[in-house]
């Protein structure tokens, strides 16, 4: 097996090293429900939709009973 006849200068070889941890982002698509952008092939994570059917369905926060929802009762 043939060696290399010069060796490589750091520059060269620190460039060629560099191409793999360049930052790049996954092409996006919109999604047909709520038109937000998600990555092809998952899932929506805002309406969970997939192929035009709900696969998971989203969180519902429930409403806290302030103070003065609790003592409506207490005077009646």
């Amino acid at each position: 097996m043939p060696n290399p006849f010069r060796k490589h200068s750091p520059r060269r070889r620190d460039s060629r090293r560099s191409k793999n941890w360049t930052i790049h982002m996954p092409g996006l698509s919109a999604c047909k429900n709520c038109g937000a952008n998600h990555e092809p092939h998952r899932v929506c994570p805002q309406c969970g939709f997939y192929g035009g059917k709900l696969i998971v369905a989203a969180k519902v926060k429930k409403a806290k009973k302030g103070p003065e929802e609790g003592k409506e009762g207490e005077g009646k």
